[in-house]
């Protein structure tokens, strides 16, 4: 099975503090276990976890920071996790999205769609996204 990273994964994953760090690492861990688990990051999720992680961390997180920590958790992965570009054009929306707060969501899960993934995500409004269990 191949899951997109959503941004609020990473965030929970990366950060010990989050109150759903535990959920989403301990799903990480037993489907790294799993044979055939890829795990998909792509330019949004990745640019989301960096935005969120300084903005949430008020002056405590730089940039850097936030970039470094994205590339140990991915490197940790290591060969479950894949780049997956996002070739998709901005207006291949499905029709469930009739808000601009839901286009990254339903951008995201297009994306997954036409390369074979769920969208792995903690969102319970995205239809058809794989929901990380609690």
């Amino acid at each position: 099975m191949k899951y997109l990273l959503d941004v609020n994964v990473l965030v929970a994953w990366g950060w010990k503090d989050h109150a759903d760090h535990e959920r989403v690492a301990r799903w990480l861990a037993r489907e790294r276990g799993l044979r055939d688990t890829v795990f998909l990051s792509s330019p949004i999720p990745e640019l989301g976890f960096v935005r969120v992680s300084v903005h949430q961390g008020a002056g405590t997180v730089s940039v850097k920071d936030a970039c470094s920590a994205l590339e140990g958790m991915l490197a940790h992965l290591g060969k479950a996790h894949a780049f997956q570009n996002d070739d998709l054009s901005a207006t291949a929306l499905p029709t469930w999205c009739t808000g601009a707060t839901r286009t990254t969501d339903a951008h995201l899960l297009a994306l997954a769609d036409i390369h074979g993934a769920k969208l792995a995500t903690l969102d319970t409004a995205i239809p058809g996204a794989f929901l990380i269990p609690a």
